[in-house]
């Protein structure tokens, strides 16, 4: 049975990722991964990446933009520079990227094969056929740009891809996941999903466009792949052009259960329940959306703005990144994965704790509005060292939060 692809719509962006941002994304990713391949394996991880919903949120809670096009570009470049001294440890290889570098992603694929003894050509094949459906065989416009491939150590395969389209200065996203996939050009996509464009989509992987397919095969004198692919379902994320967080873009009584989570674990025994030194209740805020990432079931990504609460976003939207809570988290997260690499699961499982705590207490969570909540955080972003892409350079220590009576 297949599991779940799709797609997201998203405006298209352009800047930078800065280097005191690139390098705490790559430090954040890797443990992120680390604990979902821990507490839930590989084929989950290459699942989640295949869910555009989840892959947003990912790109959010890290402290990109939550909702334009660089999210793609920069959580497959996080994951790349964040797992390369792991990956064989871990069982996972991130190939690919922007440009030039999603041109080498088959050379890289047969390295790989080199490495692990899995059929280097066939990956290689694989990536190219998979970039071919969503550019030539599916023409709706965007011109891809982006093939990110991640493979694991048993053959098991993700591809994250994306086009743009200058004319709607929107871009769009491409999730596949080998599990369940039988054919590439024979609805290979359970659906495809999107607004009414003015260029009419193309799409000869549509089963009655076979004859279509056939003739072209006869005349290039290729056989023709194999037949009939099933993908359980078909998700489309469409992200709206504005820049702000507003209220439309949170589920509020989801945020507010995450954070009562919080605030009653937290502050309460935080000492105890993470054993960590400087963990305060900000730094506990952001573990419980961080650990929704790493348990949370699908249908909890449907608002991947809400993520954006744990770190803010570069261009200070919702609110400058506060770099001290971004630091704690990772000190965290890493100590958590480390004690699990040794059979001492407790720290994992204290972020578990947190997710199930936020979930049980979704039904009757109240609290301030999101205005209130994201003005509190301006209002604080100098306590938590908050920067964005236009911050002056600034020294940032560790600290420890305060505790809340």
């Amino acid at each position: 049975m297949g599991r779940a692809t799709g797609s997201a719509d998203l405006p298209l962006h352009g800047g930078r990722v800065p280097a005191w941002l690139a390098t705490r994304m790559a430090a954040l990713g890797r443990v992120i991964v680390e604990a979902i391949v821990i507490e839930h394996g590989r084929d989950e991880l290459l699942r989640r990446l295949s869910h555009p919903f989840w892959f947003q949120s990912f790109g959010a809670v890290m402290g990109m933009d939550w909702h334009s096009s660089g999210i793609t570009t920069s959580v497959l470049g996080a994951l790349r520079r964040g797992l390369a001294a792991q990956r064989d440890e871990l069982g996972l290889y991130v190939c690919g990227g922007r440009g030039k570098a999603s041109r080498r992603t088959p050379d890289e694929l047969v390295a790989v094969g080199e490495r692990t003894g899995l059929d280097g050509l066939a990956l290689a094949r694989t990536s190219r056929l998979v970039a071919k459906v969503d550019s030539a065989a599916v023409q709706d416009g965007f011109a891809l740009y982006l093939h990110g491939f991640i493979v694991a150590r048993d053959g098991a395969w993700a591809v994250i891809q994306q086009g743009m389209n200058d004319d709607t200065g929107m871009a769009r996203r491409y999730h596949w996941l080998s599990e369940g996939l039988d054919s590439f050009v024979d609805e290979p996509h359970a659906a495809i999903d999107g607004e009414p464009r003015a260029q009419p989509i193309l799409d000869v992987t549509n089963h009655d466009a076979a004859p279509s397919r056939d003739a072209q095969l006869a005349i290039v004198a290729r056989d023709p792949d194999d037949v009939v692919a099933e993908l359980s379902s078909f998700r489309h994320l469409d992200l709206p052009r504005h820049h702000d967080v507003r209220p439309s873009d949170v589920l509020l009584k989801r945020l507010h259960a995450t954070l009562c989570a919080a605030a009653e674990r937290g502050p309460r025994d935080y000492a105890e329940l993470l054993l960590v030194p400087g963990v305060g209740a900000r730094t506990v805020e952001a573990l419980a959306l961080v650990a929704e990432v790493v348990h949370g079931a699908p249908s909890r990504f449907r608002d991947p703005a809400r993520f954006s609460y744990a770190h803010g976003g570069k261009d200070g939207h919702p609110f400058p990144v506060p770099l001290r809570v971004y630091d704690q988290t990772i000190r965290t997260l890493k100590d958590a994965v480390a004690r699990a690499k040794l059979g001492q699961g407790d720290r994992l499982h204290a972020l578990r704790e947190l997710d199930r705590q936020a979930r049980a207490l979704e039904g009757g969570a109240t609290g301030p509005s999101l205005e209130q909540l994201f003005a509190r955080e301006r209002r604080r972003s100098d306590a938590y060292g908050g920067r964005t892409v236009s911050s002056k350079p600034q020294l940032t220590l560790p600290f420890d939060e305060p505790r809340r009576s």
